[in-house]
């Protein structure tokens, strides 16, 4: 800036500052006695950035305002953010601590398992060794009831043959009472004779001797030479009988 001219005491010298370009010349203040009042210099407006200073480094990229980035991109299914993958492979393996608690827990699985296993194969082997000594021991003492039955019977004759003296209505209230035991015997076993006199001809249960003429109806039995016997429905012996036919 030029420099200023010292003014005689008592006057004031106006200022031939030339103004700024851009900015107003503050007016002159009037002067009063003796002092001058010293000029209060205008503010310098700010210089404009340069572009240089503002501009983003061109080495790095602005993202755009508003685009998602790739861990908050869209599902197609139901608009959601996609988990991160890597981060979900890396929480789905197992550490080795889990392993081994794992393996553990399954070896006291398999350990528990098998030895379930053993009782009730050890069971199931227990049932068919009774169940095959229970068919043994019916096959072998089937008739053991029967022949308890038929104890008395044996006894009844032997008293008789051992009598001495006995008259003809003794000895025959001695069987008759014999053939009641042996008929109750008989009855316990479920066995039942079969005396099929005036009944129909039944080549199932009945063995046909011969056949004559008859009053009868044709295929009647009319005599029974020997009486058949059943044992709970199945033929022990088919009763042997005479049957008639129609005259001619």
């Amino acid at each position: 800036m030029p420099p200023h001219h010292c003014a005689p005491t008592g006057q004031v010298q106006p200022d031939h500052t030339p103004p700024t370009p851009g900015t107003s010349a503050a007016p002159e203040t009037p002067a009063s006695g003796t002092s001058a009042i010293p000029e209060t210099p205008a503010p310098t407006p700010a210089a404009p950035e340069t572009a240089t200073s503002t501009a983003p480094q061109a080495s790095v990229a602005a993202p755009q305002v508003g685009a998602p980035t790739a861990s908050e991109a869209p599902s197609p299914d139901n608009g959601s953010a996609v988990p991160d993958v890597e981060a979900l492979a890396q929480a789905a393996i197992p550490t080795a601590g889990e392993l081994a608690a794992t393996l553990i827990e399954s070896e006291a699985r398999v350990a528990e398992l098998r030895d379930a296993w053993l009782r009730a194969k050890a069971e199931a082997d227990n049932v068919r060794r009774r169940a095959q000594e229970d068919v043994a021991k019916a096959s072998k003492f089937a008739a053991e009831k029967f022949a308890s039955a038929m104890l008395p019977v044996k006894d009844s004759l032997e008293a008789a043959l051992g009598a001495e003296n006995q008259t003809l209505e003794k000895l025959r209230e001695g069987v008759e009472l014999t053939l009641k035991q042996l008929v109750a015997a008989f009855d316990g076993a479920g066995l039942r004779e079969e005396n099929p006199l005036g009944q129909k001809f039944n080549p199932n249960k009945h063995q046909a001797i011969g056949a004559f003429e008859s009053e009868a109806e044709p295929n009647t039995v009319i005599n029974v030479l020997q009486k058949g016997y059943l044992l709970h429905e199945r033929v022990i012996r088919p009763a042997m009988v005479m049957v008639s036919r129609a005259k001619a």
